[in-house]
Formats: C-alpha cells, structure tokens, sequence
C-alpha cells in the first residue's frame, strides 16, 4: 500500500519527565522549611510524567465510575465501581502521603512537603478530593479526642485499603465530606438534615445531602441540626460489625470534569453518626477544614497552570509555523511568558500559604491570621484565574489542543470546580471581607507581610498605597468586595516575588499585574522586558 501522506511538525508525546522539575516548586519548598522532602518531590514528579501515570489519568477520566444500588438479588447494596486506574492513583497519592499522612509527621515543613507533592502528582484531579478530604478531615475530627484516637492512625496510615467494611478493621481510611444541601448550597445554616439524640450518645441522622462526593469513603463528616442548631458529626459509611450504614445513594452527578471521582446525593435514613465538637458548633467546628481544602483549592490551580503551561511551550518548541518554531515568534513568546508569570505567581503564593499553614497548625497565631485572609482572597483570585489559564494554554496548539488526546481540554474542565468548591468568588470574597471586620489583627498580619517589599519596585508600592486608600473606606465595602479582595492577591503574589521570585519574573509581574495600563488578556506583557529566563523556568523537565 502507498502512503498518501508523511507525518511531518507534528509534536513528540510529553513522556517521561520530571513534574518536580519546576524552579518556583523547588524553591519554594526549600525556602518554607521542607527542602528535606527533594528527593521525595523528585520520586513522585518522575511517576507523574511517566507513561504508565499518565495513562491510568487518562484511563479514570474517560472512565468515569458507576452506581449499583442493588444486587442482582434485589438487596440493597449502594456500591460505587470504580476501574483499576483509579485504584492506582488512590493507592500511588495514599503511598506517598498526599492524604492525612502530615498530621503524623512532627517534622517541621511536613504540610509543605504535602502540598508540594500533591502539586507534583497532576496527572487526575478527580481522585484528588477524596485524598483532600481526608487531609481536611482530621483538624476537625480533632475536637473529639476519642473519635481522633480511634479514626486518626487510620486515616493518617499510608496503605490504601479499598471496599466497604468496618472501619475499625481496616489498614487505612479515606474521608468524606457531606455538607450541601439543595435548598442552601453554601448557607449551610439552611441545612434541614436533622440528629436525634439515642441513649448510648450517638445521633441518628435523617435528611437529603446534595453533593456528596467519594461515597465509597470510609467515614464522612457531615451537618445536621439538633434542635434547632446546626452541629457536625463523623458518618461511617459501614457500621461496627460490618452491616451497612443506612446512608443511601439516589444517583450520580454528571459533571463537567472531575469525573473520575464520584459525587453523589445521598439520603440518611437514620443514619448512625457521632458528635463532632459541641452540639450546636458546627460551623466552628469545620472552619480549620475549611482552611484545609481552600489551601488544596489553590494548590490544585497552581497544579493545573503548571501543567496547562509546559504542554504549550512543549509545543512551541516543537512545532513550527511560517518558517521557524513558535517559541521563537515575538507573540507567541510573549503569550507563553504571560503564562509562566501567572503559573508562577500561584506557585509562589501557594507555598507561602502552605508554610503559613505548617506553621499555624504548630502554633504559631501570626501565621494563622495570614492564612485565615491570604488563603480566602487567595482562592477567590488564583482559582478565578485558572479557567482563562487553561484556555490560553490550549489555544497555543491551535485545534490539536482542543482534540481530547492532547489532555488539554481536561485541564480545562477541572479548574472551574476549584473555583467553584469550598466557596465560590463571592463566598470566598464576603468571606474576607468579614475576616477583616471581625478579625482585624488579621488584617494588620496581612499588611505587615506585604510590607516587607515596600521600596524593590514602585509598581507594587503605587499598588499598595492604592490598597491602603480601598481599605480605609468603608462606604459600599460588599458592592467594592471583589475589587479589594483582587488587589489584595495581586500584591501578595507580587510581594512574595519581589521578594523570592526569579528578578524576569518579579519584573513581568509588576510591569503588567500591577501597571494600570495592564491589557488583561494574557499575551499583553509590555515591551521591554526579559523574557528569555522566564522561558526557561517554563520548558518540561527531565
């Protein structure tokens, strides 16, 4: 047979590199105390850029899982099937710790070496929330010694044990989360779920949750009212003895992404739970998971960009237009730089966050008035950042990103949820709105941190006289809410660049995040600057 055509400026696969390999990542990690996790961080990003991982990402994403609610006896069994691939990065993320393994760890920076890690291992974000869940879950679980004794070890053990047994009989536990309820969303006061107090001190649980996600977890915090006032509680999915928990699965949610992990309505139908923290408390009880999953909100987005990023300037050294490769054309340079200061601008602020996180959960209270503001106005503006950072890097392949084997479009369509999960824009920017008013210590922190780059650039000091000037008005604060809590992020990655960044980078940044004259589109950086190291930093690694 005679070919008809050659394959000719087609790009090679992007196999078999090192997801560490990333000089921001690396940075970072040594500066906030866990350079002693490298070789860790090396290990894992090399799996990551495997073959093999990217291919059970791939297998899991285009495999989503099912509900069986019967068996073929007609007995009730709410089992959600899962296919091997999915089982690997379970087992791969639990193995390497990505789960509740830090709050075992006394080593200072451990929370950064998980975050750091959990960046790394991009290659599915839909198995990611359970393994977020479960790290989230143990602060919370924390406010009943009792029930931390007994789950804690599990849930922080480093072996995934899958399928539905008796927790207290397994090597290791995932986490749940079931909070959302249909007619509140995230006025989880709204909630209708109620627990009725039995004689032995535990609950039975009885009302319709809208968004459970990774139901075949082992235990599940969740809320529900107890006359009259909303309190949390821990929800094993099967009962000591091994019978099933009455907590019963209606149906799937087809999703725009994540769809590898399942997310679920469940009803409780006097489901068994045990009290977490004061009846009554509930919302107090689970803000430091709040603080938890936000922070893998950001660290997922700084995933997904890095990711996004290195697939187009893969392609843009490989692929060539009009007589020479893309890389080398003035704009294209100037899109894929753009690219890189947004990427690492969320990776930088991220790892401070995480450090501030390690240290706020050792004690340290400045630290944790930073993460109580920084990681709310860092959510909203990183992960709102995130679907116009993936779109721009799949533009850059022309229509061969917007073609599903590329993997692009599934970078697309995970980075909205993170914007949307643990609070959407206005959520997480009312929420630091109040922060300010009802805690402000934390902003005073919060200044205190920006102004240790006051005079290395006088982009980000003119930035920050404009904050200061935002801040002390308080007449239609809300209606300004979004704006403040923007400039607020920008400075703070501005701040920890000038400070940390690479000098292109930090230059890039101030020229255009904090320009008034910036054109906002990315692509618009302005003439002048130093884009060559900044390319650099950019390229996949080995």
């Amino acid at each position: 047979m005679t070919a008809t055509h050659e394959v000719l400026n087609q790009v090679p696969p992007l196999e078999g590199h090192d997801t560490a390999a990333d000089p921001a990542l690396l940075e970072g990690l040594h500066r906030e105390g866990a350079g002693w996790a490298e070789g860790d961080v090396h290990t894992l990003g090399r799996l990551a850029g495997s073959t093999e991982a990217q291919e059970w990402g791939r297998l899991a994403e285009r495999h989503p899982p099912t509900l069986a609610t019967h068996d073929r006896y007609g007995n009730r069994v709410d089992r959600i099937e899962y296919i091997p691939a999915y089982h690997e990065l379970m087992r791969t993320a639990v193995t390497h710790g990505l789960h509740a393994a830090p709050w075992a760890d006394d080593r200072p920076g451990a929370h950064v070496a998980r975050a750091a890690k959990f960046m790394v291992w991009n290659v599915d974000a839909g198995h990611g929330c359970p393994i977020s869940m479960t790290y989230a879950a143990v602060p919370a679980l924390r406010s009943n010694p009792e029930l931390s004794a007994r789950f804690e070890p599990l849930l922080t053990n480093r072996e995934y044990d899958f399928g539905l047994r008796d927790p207290d009989t397994k090597a290791g536990l995932i986490a749940g989360m079931s909070m959302t309820e249909k007619q509140g969303g995230s006025d989880v006061r709204a909630n209708t779920t109620t627990a009725t107090r039995r004689p032995d001190g535990s609950y039975r649980l009885t009302g319709h949750k809208w968004f459970t996600s990774a139901p075949m977890s082992d235990v599940f915090l969740t809320l529900a009212q107890v006359d009259g006032a909303l309190s949390c509680f821990l929800v094993p999915r099967v009962l000591p003895g091994g019978e099933l928990n009455p907590m019963r699965l209606m149906r799937l949610k087809d999703k725009l992404g994540n769809r590898s992990n399942a997310s679920s309505e469940i009803e409780y139908d006097g489901a068994l739970g045990w009290l977490v923290g004061e009846e009554g408390r509930g919302v107090r009880t689970i803000v430091e998971m709040v603080n938890m999953t936000r922070l893998d909100c950001v660290i997922g987005t700084a995933a997904g960009m890095r990711a996004g990023l290195v697939q187009a300037v893969h392609h843009a050294r490989h692929r060539s237009a009009f007589g020479k490769a893309l890389v080398e054309q003035d704009l294209m340079r100037n899109v894929l730089a753009d690219l890189a200061v947004e990427s690492e601008a969320a990776t930088t602020v991220m790892l401070r966050l995480a450090g501030a996180n390690d240290r706020a959960v050792r004690g340290d209270e400045s630290e944790a008035a930073l993460r109580r503001l920084g990681l709310a106005i860092t959510k909203y503006y990183v992960c709102k950042r995130g679907p116009s950072h993936a779109a721009e890097a799949l533009e850059c392949l022309g229509g061969n990103g917007y073609i599903e084997d590329s993997g692009l479009p599934r970078i697309y369509r995970e980075l909205p949820l993170l914007s949307i999960w643990e609070g959407s824009g206005n959520v997480q920017a009312l929420d630091a709105m109040r922060a300010m008013a009802r805690e402000p210590h934390t902003v005073e922190v919060f200044l205190t941190e920006l102004q240790q780059a006051q005079g290395l650039d006088h982009r980000y000091d003119d930035a920050l006289s404009r904050l200061r000037k935002e801040l002390s008005t308080v007449d239609s604060m809300e209606m300004r809410a979004r704006r403040v809590v923007e400039s607020m992020a920008l400075l703070l990655q501005g701040a920890q660049l000038l400070r940390h960044g690479h000098p292109a980078v930090a230059d890039a940044f101030c020229a255009s995040r904090l320009d008034r004259d910036w054109g906002g589109a990315f692509g618009t950086l302005p003439t002048g600057l130093d884009l060559e190291p900044i390319l650099e930093r950019s390229a996949p690694g080995s």
